[in-house]
């Protein structure tokens, strides 16, 4: 037990989690929102209603498959936003496969790194991407990680090829919730990444309760620039946004402040995500006040803290009175704290909110591992449903 003044506590939510799998739970949202839109990529002109989002996903799922993809095998994407991310993520966990999100600006010896350790059998793409050739990169690297049978491009006549290939009589294996569907390389400040391992539970739980944090609906449609190889994006972005019934829209490959309000304008979007420097970069734009951004009424800050003149500017021109500040890490899946829709200006930028449900959180004294009195600095420690299966 823990004193009253002690800083512990614990999100009490009447609302259960989820027992589903990702695949589960995206054909319980294309079953119920078949027409609405789930997916719009604005740098190509492409739009998914969830009926053919859910048709495409088990299509490439069944195209894996065919290629020898089975239960439990490492599937590497190294690419930049864009529709087929979200196609990716979606197919590998529908076939228990494990998808491992490899950073864009990742060098050639940090991809192979990362392809060796998590032993990655098949690798999606970008194919270039400002100064990086991908396809180059991972030529140069292939000789040195000999689980990697085949590479696939987006863009590129490989994804066609890939496509092409169906399932025959294969059927994905049975899956549990608690069994791994993600890696996410993490840190990397003393020594190698690691790679965070993730469940369907982890994920697909903490990206509905962010969302539920900020009442999402299947009539929200969510701005997504921040990338998708990031929980941020893949999390509570996508998970956050199929369990609800919403439309993930992408702005661009990469952060481009114009095009993300741009797109906020165009699709009417009512919610829209950003680490504060994106925030501050759209805020700046020489023509910010001539976007419409009327449809806005909430969002997610999170990465780093956010300055008290920003979030009011968030609030008051951008018209995002229920904005949300999330804290967490990738090894929780990531969210352990948020603001409130109903929380005043000053908890949600002094502070990074309250324990999500079904969470607990407690300040210990490294030292000790005692839990500390309230006010007292210390070493933050989360227990919960979100907490990763391990490091691989």
């Amino acid at each position: 037990m823990t004193a009253p003044n002690h800083s512990y506590a614990h999100g009490a939510d009447l609302t259960p989690l989820l027992g589903d799998t990702i695949g589960a739970n995206l054909d319980r949202a294309v079953a119920r929102w078949p027409e609405r839109e789930a997916l719009v990529d604005l740098p190509t002109g492409r739009r998914w209603t969830y009926a053919r989002f859910g048709a495409d996903v088990d299509r490439l799922a069944g195209a894996l498959l065919g290629s020898g993809v089975r239960k439990g095998d490492r599937v590497g994407i190294w690419a930049v936003n864009r529709a087929e991310w979200v196609l990716v993520q979606y197919a590998t966990a529908r076939i228990g496969a494990i998808m491992v999100n490899i950073n864009p600006a990742y060098r050639a010896h940090e991809l192979s790194y990362v392809l060796r350790q998590a032993g990655v059998s098949f690798l999606f793409a970008s194919l270039a991407h400002k100064s990086s050739d991908y396809r180059a990169m991972v030529e140069r690297v292939r000789g040195e990680c000999p689980a990697l049978r085949e590479t696939v491009y987006f863009g590129d006549p490989s994804w066609d090829a890939l496509l092409a290939r169906t399932a025959g009589d294969l059927r994905p294996e049975p899956l549990s919730c608690d069994e791994p569907v993600n890696i996410q390389y993490t840190s990397g400040t003393t020594g190698f990444p690691k790679g965070a391992t993730l469940s369907h539970h982890n994920i697909l739980n903490n990206g509905y309760f962010v969302g539920e944090m900020i009442a999402y609906t299947e009539r929200d449609r969510i701005c997504v620039p921040v990338p998708f190889y990031h929980c941020f994006g893949m999390v509570m972005g996508n998970l956050a946004a199929t369990s609800h019934g919403a439309c993930i829209v992408i702005p661009a490959p990469s952060f481009d402040p114009a095009a993300t309000l741009r797109a906020v304008q165009d699709e009417r979007c009512t919610s829209l995500y950003g680490v504060p420097t994106m925030f501050i970069a759209e805020l700046n734009l020489p023509d910010f006040a001539s976007y419409d951004l009327s449809s806005l009424r909430t969002g997610i800050m999170a990465g780093s803290p956010c300055p008290v003149e920003v979030m009011k500017r968030v609030v008051t021109e951008m018209n995002m009175a229920e904005v949300s500040i999330c804290y967490g890490m990738t090894e929780t899946s990531p969210v352990s704290t948020q603001t409130r829709r109903d929380d005043d200006l000053e908890r949600r930028t002094g502070t990074v909110g309250r324990v999500m449900p079904h969470v607990e959180v407690k300040i210990v004294d490294p030292a000790t591992g005692l839990t500390v009195e309230r006010g007292t600095a210390g070493e933050l420690c989360t227990r919960g449903y979100g907490v990763m299966l391990g490091y691989w």
